[in-house]
């Protein structure tokens, strides 16, 4: 990766579970034709599963079909879910849902750590012949004359925080190849810039999203039993209207995996889903299990829940999209590894008839979309099409739209449903419901034993970002920013970010403004998608920067 253009025949973006998954079926699809092709694949992270976060609960079979050679026990998963448990929390109280809500059923799946299982399938791409090279940051698609795909280009490293060129200067390399896979993940950042390019998301709703804050704990033996799964509802979301739940899962060696999801459709600008997570975890209910314990780490990611109707157009001439990049995300289950493996390795499929017969056009690679809906993946996403968007404005209205699409087929009543942006849905300081999050919870406190301010958290993340670098995060109109997104919103991203990357700073004759933290991001994305709008865009920072995660 030391030369100015490396050339390839395909490249992957991401080591996540969609690109890792197109690796292995490809190479595996290219040996049984007798075909020799280079096959890249980058990651920014500093190693494979450095980024990488979920709950996780993972269907095991997807990992038998990609893998048929592969004893189901060799595969790095934790425990096979034991118990599989709902509730409805109060303030103070719980009520047991007496019956699993259809599609979340966790029978026969197994907690695991997807970084751990990146890392394994990491592994079995390269005995296939898949070069993998972590720790380079793709900041650029690059184009022909034409305006298609070639491949994409790293960044430049060796400059300052205003971008002027230090001795260490060092072009990025630019990789070329026939065919390029877009697998970055929740809100990818190139991803996000071809979808715009070329119009991918026309007539799709608005992708939404939701940010997860998640925990590791090592607990007192006998506190949770590896496979035991908790999901919660209600407390302390409900209280603003927001969408989401928590979840607790025992695993092996003493340890739970616990966090908190909130969709980023709430209307409060001062909403702060990890404040509500440390919130969340003071409930009786939860903070049993944590008794005794100590936090081994934690971390922070977005998930796309628009379903449906919000998937873009798949391929364009040169590139397909994978996985959470393509929004690939099953509710109300809230369950994507799956479909991530399953999307990367029917792209996999076509793009073998491109290789095969070096065509690498629209008209070939339309193959992956049909071969799609053909597949359990958009069974899966079309019988809960309308599901995301019927809890918009509320759980109750969520409850009777979901129930009439139970009875439909996911129709519904009133057909395909709308969205906003998550940033459309903000309201300003004025406008939004009282009390706001943060007067409610002004007295907040955090003991630093049960529950963590931010700045402490991020200290179980690993993160670490290189100062010599332009920021990563850039206000794109400081000037509006100031006067709408400051005194109007009330800056909604120093309470929705996950890491206290934003700062308000007020001098002594009350003028404001953000001061950027950028060395705390935990690249979940939440700024890009959720500032109002558009106020603020997430770019790579240098490559091998960012969080590192063990046991996500």
């Amino acid at each position: 990766m030391d030369n100015t253009t490396v050339k390839t025949d395909v490249l992957i973006i991401g080591g996540g579970p969609s690109g890792l998954s197109f690796a292995i079926r490809l190479a595996d699809l290219l040996k049984k034709k007798g075909m020799e092709q280079r096959i890249l694949l980058i990651d920014k992270g500093n190693s494979i599963g450095s980024h990488i976060i979920s709950g996780a609960l993972v269907r095991p079979g997807i990992f038998s079909e990609l893998l048929p050679d592969t004893p189901l026990e060799e595969i790095p998963f934790d425990s096979k879910v034991s118990s599989n448990k709902m509730y409805m929390l109060s303030k103070k109280g719980k009520i047991k849902i007496p019956i699993t809500p259809p599609y979340m059923g966790n029978k026969g799946h197994y907690t695991a750590s997807l970084g751990e299982l990146c890392r394994f399938l990491a592994s079995k791409a390269e005995e296939k012949g898949v070069e993998i090279y972590p720790g380079f940051a793709m900041s650029d698609i690059l184009y022909d004359e034409k305006g298609k795909v070639i491949g994409a280009k790293t960044i430049d490293t060796g400059v300052d925080q205003q971008g002027n060129r230090m001795e260490n200067f060092q072009e990025g390399t630019r990789v070329e190849a026939k065919l390029t896979i877009f697998a970055e993940g929740s809100r990818g950042s190139l991803t996000k810039k071809l979808i715009r390019k070329f119009n991918l998301d026309e007539g799709r709703n608005p992708q939404i999203y939701s940010l997860g804050c998640k925990e590791v704990w090592s607990v007192p033996e006998g506190t949770i039993a590896p496979g035991e799964v908790y999901n919660t509802m209600g407390f302390p979301a409900s209280d603003f209207g927001a969408f989401g739940g928590g979840f607790i899962y025992g695993l092996k060696e003493n340890k739970v995996a616990l966090g908190l999801v909130i969709g980023l459709d709430y209307a409060d600008p001062t909403f702060d889903t990890h404040n509500a997570f440390q919130i969340w975890k003071t409930h009786p209910f939860v903070s049993r299990f944590l008794k005794g314990g100590k936090i081994l780490e934690y971390g922070a990611k977005t998930l796309p829940e628009g379903g449906y109707y919000a998937v873009p157009k798949l391929f364009t001439d040169n590139a397909l999209i994978v996985g959470d990049s393509a929004g690939l995300l099953a509710m109300p289950a809230l369950k994507g590894i799956h479909l991530a493996v399953h999307s990367g390795m029917i792209a996999a499929q076509a793009a073998l008839e491109a290789l095969e017969k070096n065509d690498f056009s629209e008209k070939t690679l339309q193959a992956y979309e049909k071969l799609i809906k053909e597949s359990s993946v958009h069974s899966e996403l079309h019988r809960n099409r309308n599901f995301r968007q019927g809890f918009v404005k509320g759980m109750i209205p969520g409850m009777f739209h979901f129930g009439t699409q139970l009875i439909s087929g996911g129709a519904g009543f009133c057909g395909r449903l709308k969205t906003h942006s998550d940033s459309e849905a903000t309201k300003t300081v004025a406008e939004a419901k009282k009390p706001l999050f943060k007067e409610k919870y002004k007295d907040l406190e955090f003991d630093k034993e049960l529950t963590f301010d931010k700045v402490t958290d991020v200290y179980y993340t690993g993160v670490a970002h290189d100062d010599h670098q332009v920021p990563h995060l850039q206000v794109n109109d400081p000037e509006t920013f100031n006067a709408v997104n400051i005194k109007e919103y009330g800056a909604p991203c120093q309470y929705y970010c996950s890491a206290e990357v934003y700062e308000v700073h007020t001098d002594r004759e009350g003028k404001q403004e953000l001061r950027i933290h950028f060395e705390n991001c935990l690249h979940c994305k939440t700024c890009d998608i959720k500032e109002p709008a558009g106020g603020i865009t997430w770019n790579v920072p240098y490559g091998g920067n960012g969080p590192d995660y063990k046991y996500m």
